[in-house]
């Protein structure tokens, strides 16, 4: 595995750690490979590490390279520092792709709790002029194929998580404040550029209401983006892998919500494939195919 890692801000407060599998002879057959960007939760005050390094491990060993963005969080954590953060990692992972044998058309960003909010901020934004022009980002390098929400923080109106908004908020002047929030609501930006999704989120969430993840399924339905949406009935808020793996006392394992990343990869691989690998036929449906429905 090559574990390096690249600052992403000069002072350090920022960077990714990357977990790339090794090429082998023996599995010369398999092309390079889909990569999943992970941007651990913590209300934009701290990526926590029960939604790092075990999600990147847990998609190593199912096939897939992954990087840990530790982006902009604290005093740094001002709308877009975070979003500029993940733009460059997405960028440089581009820049290394033949290396890494990365497939640089199969990028996915992944988030959890606020790094789900700044999940589906790259997802919608990652066109911004004003992102592209802080990541330098001239070519769309920034572009992800595919988005990964886990009991996201989409919203800044009523099912909100209030640190998490206030954070994002925190350097910009108060008569800024609702033309930003209207921006970052998640449900709000959805657009031609926003692509694939997969959500997960439990019912019984009382930190991020399950309203979050269902008026972005709502805002991806109405825009004709494909998507999966899982709703699991129990389970508190950042459960992580909802396993042994993330464990940190009882209430954190969810032998149901444990179900949502061989979910994920099933559908990482129906929307990506596996190149190489027999019997992955890619499933695509044109989301142009589908019934419209009366609105």
């Amino acid at each position: 595995m090559k574990h390096e890692r690249f600052l992403l801000r000069e002072d350090g407060s920022a960077y990714f750690d990357t977990y790339i599998q090794d090429f082998s002879w023996e599995m010369a057959a398999i092309a390079p490979r889909p990569l999943v960007v992970v941007c651990p939760g913590g209300s934009y005050r701290m990526c926590s590490d029960r939604e790092a390094e075990p999600i990147a491990l847990e998609f190593l060993t199912r096939g897939f390279h992954a990087i840990v963005v530790r982006y902009s969080v604290g005093e740094n954590s001002s709308y877009p520092n975070s979003l500029v953060d993940v733009s460059k990692a997405i960028k440089i992972v581009r820049e290394h792709a033949e290396e890494w044998r990365v497939n640089p058309d199969k990028i996915a960003v992944c988030g959890f709790s606020a790094g789900g909010h700044l999940a589906s901020t790259v997802a919608n934004l990652w066109n911004d002029p004003e992102v592209q022009e802080k990541a330098d980002c001239k070519n769309n390098e920034n572009k992800p194929n595919a988005a990964i929400l886990i009991y996201p923080v989409i919203t800044t109106g009523e099912y909100t998580h209030e640190d998490t908004k206030n954070q994002l908020l925190r350097d910009h002047p108060e008569e800024e404040h609702e033309a930003l929030k209207y921006k970052l609501s998640g449900e709000n930006s959805v657009g031609p550029q926003t692509p694939p999704v997969f959500l997960a989120h439990t019912f019984m969430d009382d930190a991020v209401p399950v309203e979050n993840s269902l008026m972005y399924a709502r805002a991806l339905a109405d825009n004709d983006i494909p998507f999966d949406l899982h709703v699991f009935r129990d389970g508190r808020h950042g459960l992580a892998m909802g396993n042994e793996n993330t464990f940190s006392d009882p209430g954190s394992v969810s032998v149901d919500f444990a179900q949502w990343m061989p979910l994920c990869c099933n559908w990482l691989v129906n929307t990506f494939g596996l190149d190489g690998v027999p019997g992955k036929e890619i499933k695509y449906i044109d989301p142009k195919s589908r019934i419209k429905r009366d609105k």
